[in-house]
C-alpha cells in the first residue's frame, strides 16, 4: 500500500506525472485482490477475511505490491491485496474481487482465504460455490459484469467506489483524480464553472432538488471577504447510506466536489458535516484530508494559482433536524442545532454571517465528473429536468439489497425486479405476487404502490404523485406489511427528531402519533381518521422548516393509496395483514388441537384452558396475544398469527 507521507510535497502538483508513475509501477502486478471494506461487509467480518488473504499470500510465497519496491527484479508474484469502499452489493457481503479477471466471491469466509489463493490466484480456477446465485433462475454469475445487480446501474458517481483504495491519494490520481480541480483553479473563472454546473442541469441531490448551479451564482455574486462551503453528509433517514458510502469508498472525490465548488464561488474555507454514527466515514475522509495536504492539493497556493483552500471535519451529533441547512450551520458555530427561516438564505448569510454554499456529499461528488467531461456528458444521462444519475439505498423486502446508481426516469420496476432480483416474502424468499409498496425518500417521502411500477423517477414525477426523491432511501414492502404500521413507524421517528421550536411540528407530530396508536390499538372511530389527516395538513403548512413541513409525508400518501387499509382497522377492528397485536382474533384449531396442554402449561396469563387430550380455547377477555401459544404448539392449532 502506497505511503502518502513518501510522497514529496508539491505546490505545483504535476498530476499526470504522478498517475504514470503509478500506473507503471502497477503494471507489474500479477492479480489484484480487493476485499470491501465499506461499513455492511465490515460488519459481516471482512477485516477477518483480508487478514486470511494476506497470510494466505504470504503462505504460497508472493509477494505485496508496494510502489517504492517496484525497482526490484525478482521472479515472484506481485499479488495487490487492498480494502475498497462500499462495493454495493450489501446483501451478499464480505465480497472479494478478483481482477483482471472480475471475478466476485460472495458471503466469503476467512476459511475459504486459502483456496481462493490457491486456486483462483495461482491456478485461475473459479471456486464455483462462491459466486453469486441467481434467486430467480438459480444461475451462478461470475462478476460484476454478469450479475444483473450491477449489470443493470449506471455508475457514475459511484463508478470508483468499490475499485479504489480509498486511503491511498496516489491511486485517485492514476485514475484521473483532481484534474478536474486543477482545471478549475488554473484553466477556469468562477463565472465558466457556475455556468457549466447550470448548463449540466445538476440539482441537489439531498432532497430539495434545487440546481446546483444557480446556488453558486448567489453565492458567488454576494460581496464578502470570506466565504465558505459546506459539504452536508449528515444523512439520517432510516435505510439511508448513500452519503456514507461515498464518504467512505471515494472521500477524495468528494474533496475535489468541495474545491470546485469553493472555486466556484470565491471560498478559502469549508466543512465537511459528518454524521458521529459513521466513524469509518469519518476516519477516511480525515485521512483524505491530511493527504491531500501533504500532496500540494490542499493548504496555500493550490495548484500554484496563488488560492488557498483548507477542509475541516465536523462532527453531529446525530439529530436528524441537523440535515437541514441553517440548523447545520448553527451546529458548526456551536449552538444548538435548529433550523431558522428564511431569508436571509445561506448564500447571502450563511455559517459565521458570511456567505455560504450547502451541498449534500452526492452532489459535490458529481462535480469533478462534469468538469472533467463536460456538461453535455453529463445532461445526455437522465431526463428533461432531472439531469445525470441517481443514486438509492436499496432495502426492506427485496432480494438484492444495496447501494445502486441509475439514470433519472428508470422506473420503479426495473429497480425492484430487474436490479433488486424482486420481493421476497417474510422469510426472504422471492414471490412473484408480494408486492404491495416502496417508501421513497425515508421520513420525508411517500408511498408509491403498484400502478406507479412504471413511472419514471425523477424529481418532477414523484412531487405530482405526492412523493419526493429525497436523499434516495427505497424501502420496499411486501403484501405482509401493515401501512399503518409503516406510517406510525416513519412518524415515530421525525417525532423523536423534532427540535421543539415550533408549535406545529413540535405537538402536530405528536398528535399524528398519537392517533395512529388509535387506529393500531383499535380505539379509533371516523373522526380519529379525519382529524389524523387534517392534523397533517396543518403541520404540513404551518411548520417552519423542511422536516415539520415533510414529517406527514408517509402518513398522508398511505391515507391516499391504503384508505381501504385504515378504514379496516377503524370500522372492522381488523389488520389485513394481522400485524397489528391488538387487533388479531386469537383462536386454537378444533380440528388440529390434541388437547397436549403445551399452550396452557406456557400461556403467561393462564387464558387457556381445557382438559388433557380435549380440545382447548383461549380467553379473548384474557389474552394479551403475546404469541407464546403459537410458539410453542406443534401442530398449527393456533390461528391468527402470521
Amino acid at each position: 500500500m502506497l505511503k502518502t507521507n513518501q510522497m514529496e510535497t508539491m505546490t505545483t502538483l504535476d498530476l499526470k506525472a504522478v498517475a504514470k508513475a503509478y500506473n507503471k509501477a502497477a503494471e507489474k502486478v500479477h492479480k489484484r485482490i480487493v476485499v470491501c471494506a465499506g461499513t455492511g461487509c465490515m460488519a459481516n467480518g471482512a477485516m477477518p477475511v483480508f487478514n486470511a488473504l494476506r497470510a494466505a499470500v504470504e503462505e504460497a510465497g508472493m509477494r505485496e505490491f508496494v510502489e517504492l519496491e517496484m525497482d526490484r527484479h525478482d521472479d515472484c508474484q506481485v499479488i495487490q491485496l487492498t480494502g475498497s469502499g462500499c462495493q454495493g452489493f450489501c446483501a451478499q457481503g464480505p465480497l472479494v474481487n478478483i481482477l483482471p479477471e472480475e471475478t466476485m466471491y460472495v458471503k466469503v469466509k476467512p476459511e475459504d482465504a486459502k483456496r481462493i489463493v490457491e486456486q483462483t490466484i495461482v491456478k485461475d480456477e473459479v471456486i464455483e460455490e462462491l459466486l453469486y446465485k441467481n434467486p430467480v433462475t438459480g444461475e451462478r454469475n461470475r462478476g460484476q459484469l454478469d450479475i444483473p445487480f450491477y449489470k443493470l446501474q449506471n455508475r457514475l458517481v459511484l463508478g470508483e467506489c468499490g475499485h479504489v483504495d480509498p486511503e491511498d491519494i496516489r491511486e485517485y490520481i492514476a485514475h484521473g483524480g483532481y484534474l478536474a480541480a486543477q482545471k478549475a483553479f488554473n484553466e477556469m473563472t468562477d463565472v465558466e464553472i457556475c455556468d457549466t454546473i447550470v448548463e449540466s442541469g445538476l440539482r441537489g441531490r439531498g432532497g430539495g432538488g434545487f440546481p446546483t448551479g444557480r446556488k453558486w451564482h448567489l453565492t458567488r455574486v454576494e460581496k464578502s471577504e470570506k466565504k465558505f462551503v459546506i459539504c452536508n453528509g449528515d444523512e439520517g433517514d432510516p435505510g439511508a447510506f448513500m452519503d456514507r458510502s461515498l464518504m467512505e469508498g471515494n472521500p477524495h472525490r468528494v474533496l475535489e466536489g468541495m474545491m470546485i465548488a469553493a472555486r466556484a464561488i470565491g471560498a478559502d474555507e469549508g466543512y465537511v458535516y459528518v454524521r458521529l454514527e459513521y466513524p469509518l466515514a469519518v476516519k477516511r475522509m480525515r485521512k483524505a484530508i491530511e493527504d491531500a495536504l501533504n500532496a500540494g492539493v490542499l493548504g496555500e497556493n493550490v495548484f500554484g494559482s496563488g488560492m488557498s483552500m483548507h477542509i475541516h471535519i465536523m462532527e453531529g451529533a446525530g439529530a436528524f433536524v441537523c440535515g437541514e441547512e441553517t440548523a447545520l450551520m448553527a451546529s458548526i458555530e456551536g449552538k444548538r442545532g435548529m433550523p431558522m427561516p428564511k431569508p436571509p438564505f445561506p448564500a447571502q448569510k450563511g455559517l459565521f454571517g458570511k456567505p455560504t454554499v450547502i451541498n449534500n456529499v452526492e452532489t459535490l461528488a458529481a462535480v469533478p465528473l462534469i468538469i472533467r467531461n463536460g456538461a453535455s456528458w453529463f445532461n445526455c444521462h437522465g431526463t428533461v429536468n432531472s439531469k445525470g444519475t441517481k443514486t438509492f439505498a436499496l432495502t426492506g423486502h427485496v432480494a438484492n439489497t444495496g447501494l445502486i446508481e441509475v439514470p433519472f426516469g428508470t422506473t420503479l420496476r426495473e429497480i425492484v425486479y430487474n436490479i433488486g432480483g424482486g420481493v421476497t416474502d417474510n422469510d426472504g424468499h422471492v414471490t412473484h405476487e408480494g408486492f404491495k409498496a416502496v417508501q421513497i425518500g425515508g421520513p420525508s417521502g411517500g408511498c408509491l404502490t403498484e400502478d406507479d411500477l412504471d413511472l419514471p423517477l425523477d424529481y418532477d414525477n414523484l412531487i405530482s404523485i405526492g412523493a419526493m426523491v429525497g436523499s434516495g432511501g427505497l424501502v420496499v414492502m411486501n403484501k405482509q406489511s401493515c401501512m399503518v404500521q409503516i406510517a406510525r413507524f416513519f412518524m415515530n421517528f421525525t417525532q423523536n427528531e423534532s427540535c421543539g421550536k415550533c408549535v406545529p411540528c413540535r405537538e402536530g407530530t405528536k398528535q399524528m402519533l398519537a392517533l395512529l396508536d388509535d387506529i393500531i390499538e383499535g380505539r379509533a372511530t371516523e373522526e380519529t381518521f379525519q382529524l389524523l389527516e387534517e392534523v397533517g395538513q396543518v403541520v404540513k403548512l404551518a411548520s417552519l422548516c423542511g422536516l415539520g413541513k415533510t414529517a406527514p409525508s408517509p402518513v398522508l400518501s398511505t391515507i391516499v393509496k391504503f384508505k381501504d387499509e385504515y378504514l379496516a382497522h377503524i370500522r372492522e377492528k381488523r389488520c389485513i395483514t394481522n400485524n397489528c397485536k391488538a387487533l388479531r382474533s386469537i383462536s386454537i384449531d378444533p380440528e388440529k388441537c390434541i388437547g397436549c396442554t403445551a399452550c396452557a402449561r406456557k400461556c403467561p396469563v393462564k387464558a387457556i384452558s381445557g382438559d388433557k387430550k380435549q380440545v382447548h380455547v383461549i380467553d379473548p377477555e384474557i389474552c394479551t396475544k403475546c404469541g407464546v401459544c403459537f410458539e410453542v404448539c406443534k401442530f398449527d392449532a393456533v390461528v391468527g398469527f402470521n
